[in-house]
């Protein structure tokens, strides 16, 4: 696996080896799981939000 390096705090380091201490993983598989929810937590309030005129319209369209 391709690694690459990211500049966080002492602080911010420090609770993320708390963490994945903490639930048993190691602090890279703690940095995906964090992105894989953030991304799913995004896509949640995507979808949830109200449809706009043209989305509607679409979802509305006659297909016969």
């Amino acid at each position: 696996m391709q690694s690459t390096s990211v500049r966080i705090s002492g602080e911010t380091h420090q609770a993320l080896k708390h963490l994945a201490a903490d639930m048993g993983l190691t602090v890279g598989d703690t940095v995906d799981m964090a992105v894989r929810r953030l991304i799913q937590n995004r896509m949640g309030r995507d979808l949830a939000a109200p449809l706009d005129d043209e989305e509607t319209q679409w979802l509305e369209a006659d297909v016969s």
